[in-house]
């Protein structure tokens, strides 16, 4: 079993809240990490349509079966459940760590949790595996284009079975259309939306234009925009916004969408194969977001916000991503194997126009991290490890 980063975290949220929800997309091994955590706790999942209607009839009594507390997996599935924990968490003494929620439907999940939780819930994000972890467990392998071809779904990743990145993912996105999103949206539009997030797809990296994406699908900006939540809501996509520093240069006020997994861009795109990719006009896009995609790992990780921004000015000069951690960085993404001196340039001119302290980074695909002119080369074996070194 692969090691999460995260453990540490839900670990640490246990000792404070009395109930703790682990969010994150489809199967990304929230279930597995709670048992994990928690193998003392008793397991229940309200797939099981017995212990579902038991626990809708009579929340309250329901919970009296579990005096210290319990694991309650796909708990969105009984919303009556979620007044029935607050009350058991205010009335008795207080006791962190004792319910610990999971769900795969992550609008109903946060919804529920907001409205009758607020205050009483710490709430961890759990993306899929990150490169680290992988690496960790001796899991990562030597192709950089392979690993972001096939992404990092737990599932790609077990030993037991055999799946083929492109069939999974494939069903990966029937799935989710019809679990996730059916419900949020008009049925008859559902496979107007497997286009709209195919679109998505090639936008990722770029600055969001929804007026293209609008006038591409026909359907108005207001539906683009509503879309484009619940994308961001299921874990699917990732706003990057420009930089707020005090440059005053900063003209932008677009975001950047990112997909969260770089092998689920590449089935949206159609891209069959490693091959592919590597002679594919989207191959510099797949690695940018692939380096945001273990940025978000590694904060959501730690329980900390993305921290994460762009700079662009009015002369189109522009910096990848503005890390404003404990210790800013600039960051440049670069999908080239060698660490060049000249692929510093722009990280190099944002830290001269900042002169705060702020560091310049490359994000390169060689197989060696290492510093020159004082400008940091992160390999993208070491991607996974670079928060760690300036939050």
């Amino acid at each position: 079993m692969i090691k999460r980063k995260a453990e540490a975290t839900l670990k640490r949220m246990a000792l404070q809240f009395p109930v703790v929800a682990v969010t994150g997309p489809r199967q990304s091994g929230k279930t597995t990490l709670a048992k994990m955590v928690f193998p003392e706790k008793k397991y229940v999942s309200f797939d099981d349509k017995n212990l579902r209607e038991m626990a809708k009839s009579a929340p309250s009594d329901f919970l009296l079966a579990f005096p210290d507390g319990a694991v309650f997996d796909e708990a969105q599935k009984v919303p009556e459940i979620f007044d029935a924990i607050k009350l058991a968490v205010d009335s008795g003494s207080y006791s962190p760590g004792k319910f610990i929620l999971t769900g795969s439907s992550q609008f109903r999940l946060k919804e529920n949790i907001a409205e009758s939780l607020a205050g009483r819930a710490g709430i961890l994000n759990l993306l899929p595996f990150s490169i680290s972890e992988l690496k960790n467990a001796g899991k990562l392998e030597n192709a950089v284009y392979h690993t972001m071809f096939k992404g990092f779904y737990p599932p790609l990743y077990d030993d037991t079975k055999h799946f083929l990145p492109e069939d999974w993912l494939e069903s990966y996105i029937d799935t989710y259309l019809d679990m996730d999103v059916k419900d949020w949206i008009n049925p008859s539009n559902i496979s107007l939306f497997r286009k709209f997030i195919c679109f998505c797809a090639i936008y990722s990296g770029q600055m969001l234009n929804m007026e293209s994406i609008s006038r591409e699908l026909g359907v108005s900006a207001v539906t683009v925009k509503n879309w484009l939540s619940i994308l961001e809501a299921s874990y699917i996509i990732h706003f990057v916004y420009p930089d707020t520093n005090n440059l005053g240069r900063t003209l932008v006020k677009t975001p950047k969408i990112y997909f969260v997994d770089p092998g689920l861009m590449c089935r949206l795109l159609r891209i069959n194969n490693t091959e592919e990719m590597i002679l594919s006009r989207y191959k510099g896009a797949v690695v940018e977001t692939a380096a945001v995609s273990e940025l978000l790992k590694s904060c959501f990780n730690e329980g900390k916000k993305a921290g994460l921004t762009y700079f662009r000015d009015k002369n189109g000069f522009e910096v990848d991503f503005i890390a404003d951690w404990k210790h800013s960085c600039a960051i440049e993404v670069k999908s080239e194997s060698f660490s060049e001196n000249k692929l510093s340039a722009n990280v190099k001119k944002y830290v001269g126009m900042r002169g705060d302290g702020t560091t310049g980074t490359v994000f390169y695909l060689g197989d060696f991290s290492c510093s020159i002119a004082g400008v940091e080369y992160v390999s993208w074996r070491d991607w996974g490890d670079f928060y760690n070194k300036f939050a």
